[in-house]
């Protein structure tokens, strides 16, 4: 975790990986899959909308033992088997902006690293560092144990 602060931009950011046996294109497509996301996933609970590169998504996170929290974050970058990334804001750009990446590198041919991060921006950045440390990262393991759990899993 990395917290910068200077006079034009405060900044903080989270990073967890996890190593999966599982192929890109499997972990991509649990990835993307939002409506599989409540069955599996316990820290991003709930998505609306297309993996698509302009598209406004709605979605809910709950880290475990934590308040919920939804917002609308545009897609970035969706790059199948590769990278998704997206951009939300709380109440208005400049006070609060998260960036969550996902990067899934091949290691092998039935393995991969995946790279969950978030970079936030903004003056309330500070206000919420705590937070962050304690609920966010937390959410990050949680969600990557998940992702490795269900990816692992045979096909049904």
């Amino acid at each position: 975790m990395q917290f910068v602060e200077n006079a034009q931009t405060v900044m903080k950011e989270l990073h967890s990986e996890i190593e999966i046996q599982a192929s890109a294109e499997r972990v991509w497509k649990l990835l993307t899959d939002f409506t599989s996301f409540p069955k599996w996933n316990p820290f991003i609970r709930r998505v609306t909308g297309q993996v698509k590169e302009g598209e406004r998504l709605k979605v809910y996170i709950q880290p475990s033992g934590a308040e919920a929290m939804t917002f609308r974050p545009t897609i970035l970058k969706a790059e199948p088997n590769r990278e998704l990334r997206w951009l939300g804001h709380f109440l208005m750009p400049g006070l609060f902006d998260g960036e969550h990446i996902f990067i899934i590198e091949p290691l092998g041919e039935n393995c991969v690293r995946f790279v969950q991060r978030e970079i936030f921006q903004g003056s309330l950045v500070p206000l919420f560092a705590d937070k962050l440390d304690s609920e966010t990262t937390r959410g990050f393991a949680e969600m990557n144990q998940a992702l490795k759990a269900q990816a692992e899993q045979e096909k049904p």
